[in-house]
């Protein structure tokens, strides 16, 4: 098997057993009602990550030559800030103080700006601040999405 291959088949692989593990604990997870938009959101993405493994088994992805080592470490930073996000940070701060805090955290390590002036942190915290107004008009008004509650709400 080619090192290209196997660098979509890896991937795809644990793309497709992330969104296997998402449908099943929505699927498995009660009151009913309040995971119905969970439901539908990971039968699409099990769907889809279904249909990108197929075509990875099948030698069908040839786009790019998969993650190189550069990109890699460009991009561990925010797995870690999300895999705490996921594994801790929702269920123990609460969804919205820990998606405030990770988007927070996340856009300061990517952020080109300097990490030096006053100004540029500001900016950081509205920007973060609005788009967890967004998040929340979105997922309680709107949807009525019932989030993991924690230790502020």
């Amino acid at each position: 098997m080619s090192t290209q291959r196997i660098q979509h088949l890896v991937p795809s692989t644990v793309i497709l057993l992330l969104a296997g593990t998402v449908a099943f604990l929505s699927f498995t997870r009660e009151p009913a009602a309040a995971f119905l938009f969970p439901r539908l959101v990971s039968v699409v993405m099990l769907s889809l990550a279904l249909w990108n493994f197929l075509r990875a088994a099948r030698g069908l992805s040839k786009v790019g030559a998969g993650i190189n080592a550069a990109q890699l470490k460009a991009i561990l930073p925010g797995l870690a800030v999300l895999a705490v996000f996921i594994f801790f940070a929702a269920k123990f701060l609460g969804f919205y103080v820990a998606s405030f805090a990770a988007f927070f955290v996340m856009f300061s390590i990517y952020d080109p700006d300097s990490h030096a002036s006053v100004k540029v942190w500001v900016k950081r915290i509205v920007i973060s601040f609005l788009f967890m107004l967004v998040i929340y008009g979105l997922f309680s008004m709107l949807l009525k999405v019932q989030t993991p509650r924690g230790l502020f709400f």
